[in-house]
């Protein structure tokens, strides 16, 4: 164990009011197989009992550390935390989780393995098993199933492909990005996508190491931040500043709701729409937002024509994904070259 400048893991734990659950979150930390480790618990202006449950374990063991704060808001609560990190390595908790007790051993392994990876995360299961809907179960399979580098960059720009509390992540990287930043969207995905384009690379184990605790007092159910429109405008401004850089002509697939909700917010941000794609007929030969929307038979021609186009699949619709790829992909397109997956 280890308590000192020396320490490799710094757990970075915020808490706001969940003295319900942060004693199970603390004993599945401290019982890690993983021992060189500090827990940086920062109690950020509860009203509760939490900062007096995390004081009374950091008594009977030296490697939890609360740091007690006015209420800031989870962005404020992580930086305030990170400040105080000493390891090598941030591993990521939130205070109503739990955790494999081998999850940060098999992710220091891995780390110190992978130079060239900067975050790890991990398989999920969401629990309790009453409280998971069908169509999060269908988001936890997903998320599962993104588990190389080259899985993760090809879907960051469709949802959060990293599960926050399940990484951990080399200090140096985070410190030297900045830290967490507030834009008014998830500060978690701001952060995936801030370092996948400054070119930072992301994998998991591909192990369940992580359980992931399901419930409508969750952030990304009552903050406004974390809702689609939100979502969307990060992806949108992160697009804008790496693969849409230097080639800003665009051509959505997909004249539905999405495909006008990432359109408006591409116009914005100063894109070049030149088209949507849409299989329904009766969309066809109109126009939305001054592009025209054209048939699948007439992207050739229109690829042919336009100088370097991106095409952005935005269809949400379950099963359109892979479709709209096999179609893209007949035509010779290559996926993250030619064409990316926003939905």
């Amino acid at each position: 164990m280890s308590s000192g400048q020396n320490t490799r893991v710094s757990v970075l734990l915020p808490a706001y009011n969940a003295a319900e659950t942060i004693e199970e979150a603390l004993a599945t930390i401290v019982t890690q197989t993983f021992s060189d480790l500090e827990v940086i618990a920062v109690n950020d202006g509860s009203t509760d009992e939490t900062g007096q449950i995390v004081a009374r374990k950091a008594a009977s063991d030296s490697r939890i550390k609360l740091e007690t704060i006015p209420h800031t808001g989870l962005i404020g609560a992580l930086n305030s935390g990170l400040a105080r990190c000493l390891g090598e390595y941030v591993a990521r908790f939130d205070a109503d989780d739990r955790a494999v007790v081998t999850r940060i051993e098999r992710q220091v392994e891995f780390l110190d393995a992978n130079k060239e990876i900067d975050a790890v995360g991990s398989m999920i299961r969401c629990f309790p098993d009453e409280h998971v809907a069908e169509g999060f179960r269908v988001y936890e399979a997903w998320i599962n199933s993104l588990i190389t580098p080259e899985d993760i960059a090809r879907e960051i720009y469709i949802e959060s492909p990293l599960v926050h509390p399940t990484v951990t992540i080399r200090r140096r990287t985070l410190v030297e990005i900045g830290g967490y930043e507030e834009h008014g969207w998830p500060e978690d995905y701001d952060l995936w996508l801030r370092l996948h384009t400054m070119g930072s690379r992301f994998a998991k184990i591909p192990e369940i190491l992580h359980e992931w605790r399901e419930g409508e007092s969750r952030l990304t159910r009552t903050d406004s931040r974390y809702s689609v429109e939100n979502f969307i405008r990060a992806k949108v401004h992160y697009l804008m500043r790496g693969p849409l850089q230097n080639r800003h002509q665009v051509i959505i697939w997909g004249a539905g709701q999405m495909g006008r909700r990432i359109s408006k917010h591409l116009l914005r941000e100063g894109a070049d729409l030149i088209a949507f794609v849409d299989v329904d007929p009766k969309k066809i030969g109109n126009t939305r937002r001054g592009a025209p929307i054209i048939s699948v038979d007439e992207l050739p021609s229109m690829l042919e024509s336009a100088d370097q186009p991106w095409i952005l699949a935005a269809v949400p619709s379950r099963g359109a994904r892979q479709l709209i790829r096999e179609n893209l992909n007949t035509l010779g397109c290559v996926e993250g070259s030619d064409y990316i997956c926003v939905a």
